[in-house]
């Protein structure tokens, strides 16, 4: 049991140390090396857990990924369409806040779309997923621009540096009230 703990730590590590350099350098611009260097082990040790680059990235992405799949489902599931708009756009902003590096990646970095889209909805689908949850299995083009616009851009805005001071509860207020604006919804009350 004692051996498994370092190589799940070093995993862990590995993928914290890959994200923190994706983010500085895009995932382009990070090598193997580079990594390595920056956990003080050798090459060989980040092939003992991932033969490429590729598999270190859609591992980074994975948490994130999983978490939007699931929140997708969970939407879909609520009988009324404005219970599912609200649990995907609530879900949507504290995935986005949780994961600010990720998800400034997926807005900047080609490099990180291959993981998604080896996903169980895959680019297309989720934003295919998004727009019926928001709009309907037919949107009008007001509908399905209204859902691409909240989404994609409380993603950029959670992701952006210009907000990196932000605290995660600010920023998580004020996505919700603008998505929730741009979606039509209405505004929550205080109790």
């Amino acid at each position: 049991m004692t051996t498994v703990e370092p190589v799940a730590d070093t995993r862990t590590r590995l993928l914290a140390t890959a994200l923190r350099l994706f983010a500085e350098h895009g995932v382009e611009g990070t090598s193997l090396q580079m990594i390595a260097d920056e956990l003080g082990v050798t090459k060989a040790a980040v092939y003992y857990h991932f033969k490429t680059k590729a598999e270190i990235t859609e591992a980074v992405a994975e948490p994130g990924i999983r978490e939007l799949d699931e929140l997708v489902v969970e939407a879909a599931k609520h009988r009324r369409h404005g219970a599912r708009v609200d649990h995907l756009l609530d879900g949507f902003v504290d995935l986005v806040v949780r994961h600010r590096v990720l998800v400034a990646l997926f807005s900047s970095d080609p490099g990180i779309d291959a993981a998604l889209a080896k996903s169980r909805h895959g680019v297309e689908g989720f934003k295919q997923a998004l727009i019926t949850i928001v709009a309907g299995p037919e949107p009008d083009v007001t509908g399905r621009v209204a859902a691409i616009v909240a989404f994609t851009g409380i993603a950029m805005a959670g992701g952006s540096p210009d907000l990196a001071e932000v605290d995660d509860e600010t920023l998580r207020q004020e996505l919700i009230g603008v998505g929730r604006r741009l979606l039509g919804r209405p505004r929550r009350r205080v109790c």
